[in-house]
């Protein structure tokens, strides 16, 4: 391969066909983030305790079947492609899944219990299947390292748009299909999401072209993949600093619900304090690709989180009357949140060079889809943490709350999220791949594929 064409400039047809695949899935994402942990205590009707445990033990299949589905997908060869098949073929599977898990059947407590093991694994697992080779085509499309940024940009623009508009308008479909019937609302919204969440991934699959391929004669198992992730640095701190930052997204998220209506009081506000919320999230997603012209990647992340800290932890001293600080707040944490996303996947397809660069071996879905894991651990840590909190201070579903309990929420919606910014914020110091040493990187792969320099 030339190097005109590893480097090459995508058109905005193939950015925004590929963007668009991520609001298909925040359809999911941002549901099961805002509204599941909610759905499964004031709708679904167990345990907030219970709850948690489930979120979290679910994660231990996820461990899995996220480096399955990379080797599956870095060893799948058709016409199509390696990735791009998966958007075709799993789109409506996924959509069943998900109508199956915020569907409430008639049983005990014990067998409601045991309908949310099985319909919850069965949806990740399918979102995995569809997630990990969506991922990873980022990483095959390009390797100009700018250029991802913005393809990735793109991407999370589409997947904060597609988070706004499912936060603002979930539980009014809700209510609409539902006319009183929320268990009735919450499955036909979820078929709706389904539906058009499928249509999107057809569209994404037509409209992009994977163009890097791993070395002709690489002929290596997933275990080595694994070993080489294992010795990746880069890889690793990126691991462990999405997972920290998931966690701060998802108990931002997750909590507001039960802040906005156990300690505000003011639960007609959570539509429009959740969509500013996502609305502010796609803004400092453009913003990525403007920044990173002129600060390193690993030194804005430092900045925007010490930033995301800061603030967070000031919101805790907001009055419950004043609602403009809230929303004020909300959207300056969201907006320094933004550029988040496009920087770590961007980066991660980064590592995948670098690992091809020391390894002489390519592994790019397996690089995302353990990512992909370290980003849903830390949802299912966040989601599962606040549970566990609200079920330790005393939490009772759809009933006043105690003064120790609104204290106990307003801190998962403020402190607690914050120290994890301040802690993700420290760990980025630890990443060491500059742009220059990209720059040789590139260099010396274009060379080792016998292209003209």
């Amino acid at each position: 391969m030339s190097m005109r064409e590893r480097q090459i400039q995508l058109s905005w047809r193939e950015k925004l066909g590929f963007g668009a695949g991520d609001l298909g899935f925040n359809l999911y994402w941002t549901t099961i983030a805002s509204f599941l942990a909610a759905f499964y205590t004031d709708v679904f009707g167990i345990s907030a305790a219970a709850a948690g445990t489930m979120l979290f033990t679910t994660k231990i299949i996820d461990a899995f079947t996220d480096p399955v589905m990379g080797g599956i997908a870095d060893r799948t060869k058709t016409r199509f492609g390696r990735f791009r098949p998966y958007l075709l073929f799993a789109g409506i599977p996924m959509a069943g899944a998900a109508v199956l898990t915020f569907t409430t059947p008639d049983l005990s407590e014990g067998g409601k219990l045991i309908w949310a093991y099985a319909t919850y694994t069965i949806m990740m697992v399918l979102y995995t299947v569809l997630s990990t080779p969506y991922s990873a085509l980022s990483g095959v499309m390009t390797a100009n390292s700018q250029e991802r940024t913005t393809l990735i940009s793109v991407r999370f623009f589409f997947a904060f748009t597609g988070g706004a508009l499912v936060n603002k308008f979930t539980f009014p479909l809700v209510e609409y299909f539902g006319d009183g019937n929320d268990v009735l609302g919450w499955q036909l919204t979820m078929l709706l999401y389904g539906i058009i969440a499928t249509i999107i991934f057809v569209i994404t699959f037509a409209t992009t072209v994977e163009r890097i391929s791993p070395p002709a004669t690489q002929q290596t198992s997933a275990s080595q993949d694994i070993r080489d992730l294992m010795s990746n640095r880069p890889w690793l701190i990126l691991f462990v600093l999405a997972m920290v930052i998931m966690m701060t997204i998802t108990m931002r998220a997750g909590s507001a619900y039960y802040y906005f209506k156990y300690y505000v009081e003011r639960p007609d506000l959570l539509p429009n304090y959740l969509f500013w919320q996502m609305a502010a999230y796609a803004a400092g997603a453009l913003l990525a690709p403007i920044l990173t012209r002129y600060i390193d990647k690993a030194k804005l992340l430092m900045i925007l989180m010490g930033f995301v800290g800061i603030l967070s932890i000031s919101f805790y001293f907001v009055p419950k009357d004043m609602i403009w600080a809230m929303f004020t707040l909300n959207i300056l944490i969201s907006l320094a949140l933004g550029p988040k996303s496009p920087l770590t996947w961007s980066m991660y397809a980064d590592t995948a060079d670098y690992n091809e660069w020391k390894n002489g071996r390519r592994a790019t879905a397996m690089t995302f889809s353990a990512a992909t894991f370290s980003q849903k651990l830390g949802g299912s840590l966040g989601s599962a943490g606040m549970l566990w909190v609200l079920a330790a201070i005393g939490y009772v579903a759809n009933e006043a709350q105690s003064g120790a309990s609104q204290n106990g929420i307003a801190l998962l919606q403020t402190v607690v999220p914050g120290l994890f910014a301040l802690i993700a914020m420290t760990v980025t110091r630890f990443y060491t791949l500059s742009q220059s040493q990209l720059l040789t990187i590139q260099e010396d792969l274009e060379k080792r594929h016998g292209a003209i320099t």
